[in-house]
């Protein structure tokens, strides 16, 4: 006797092998309620064997999706060319269209052609711009200002996938999400991490600007939400933690989570930001002194959604993951 057909909607992620993607892969498959596809560049050997893997090539626009498509009901879009700190190349902003644009667009008519019925592209906050007046969170609808390749890219993509749902009748759900750090976190959040751990004094103990910041675990709860909920059809969200923090928090909890009390230096923000920018630095001086808020009312009302992980139980996670791969 033949096994029952599995009727559970079959969920595609696409950029399987990332930060965000491979998360959400292993969020979906406990999860149980969908059957899970992931494609990826190479194979992932610790997801779990139910996960169907695909492989595929760069994200371009020529890119093959057909064996990853065909009969899935809703794609994530986590594959992305991302961004950068310091992008030296002139070519930046051709290169980001061609993989952040180009590609994203391709995939978005193959899922459209396939008959995909919901999309949720994973994007940045960076389509809002780099920084925030005080008490003046960006909002989904917000007039974007993006500042650099990559935001400019990542609203290119958001219109042209815009556009092809009003054409396609395919949904589109867009999440932007700010700086997302979360256990194997990279870049500037393990520098921050390795840092504090050396012990050196740091000029940052008076930095008064407000940043929203994203736990790997809250984004994931977001985009598994709008995956299946209704009301999120053809939207835009906003993800962040439930609290916002100064740089000068951030780093004092860092440090409490790493076990090695932060030490910080009250010099006042303006020299700090002007002594990063002499030396060429100014883009790290502007995420380290800089507000950036995000209002994530629109999900809470919406959709119900509330960000499940507190500020300091993330940090105590991605600590302890940062001190175990550190051999601490």
């Amino acid at each position: 006797m033949s096994a029952a057909p599995d009727k559970r909607p079959l969920v595609l992620v696409t950029g399987a092998s990332g930060f965000i993607g491979h998360a959400l892969v292993k969020r979906l498959s406990a999860d149980g309620r969908y059957r899970v596809r992931a494609a990826a560049r190479r194979a992932l050997p610790d997801l779990d064997p139910k996960v169907e893997q695909v492989r595929v090539g760069d994200l371009g626009a020529n890119t093959s999706w057909d064996a990853a498509l065909a009969g899935v009901d809703v794609v994530v879009h986590a594959a992305a060319r991302v961004h950068v700190m310091r992008e030296r190349s002139v070519r930046a902003l051709q290169l980001f269209r061609t993989v952040n644009v180009d590609g994203t667009l391709h995939m978005g008519r193959s899922a459209a052609a396939a008959g995909v019925r919901r999309l949720v592209f994973v994007s940045s906050i960076k389509v809002n711009g780099d920084s925030t007046a005080p008490g003046r969170p960006f909002r989904p609808d917000d007039t974007p200002s993006p500042c650099d390749p990559y935001g400019i890219s990542k609203r290119e993509a958001e219109e042209g996938l815009r556009g092809l749902a009003g054409e396609a009748g395919m949904q589109v759900v867009i999440v932007r999400a700010p700086l997302v750090y979360g256990p194997g976190v990279k870049a500037n959040f393990a520098s921050l991490m390795r840092l504090v751990r050396t012990g050196i004094p740091l000029p940052l103990g008076s930095i008064h600007n407000q940043r929203t910041l994203v736990a790997l675990d809250n984004l994931v709860d977001l985009l598994v939400t709008c995956i299946g909920h209704e009301a999120a059809a053809n939207e835009t969200f906003l993800a962040g933690d439930p609290e916002d923090l100064s740089t000068t928090e951030l780093m004092l909890r860092l440090g409490q989570a790493l076990g090695r009390p932060a030490r910080l230096i009250p010099i006042p923000q303006q020299w700090v930001e002007l002594a990063a920018c002499s030396v060429g630095q100014r883009e790290i001086a502007h995420r380290l002194c800089r507000s950036l808020q995000v209002d994530t009312r629109k999900a809470a009302t919406l959709l119900g959604w509330h960000p499940p992980l507190p500020v300091d139980v993330a940090l105590r996670m991605t600590a302890s993951q940062f001190l175990a791969s550190s051999g601490q």
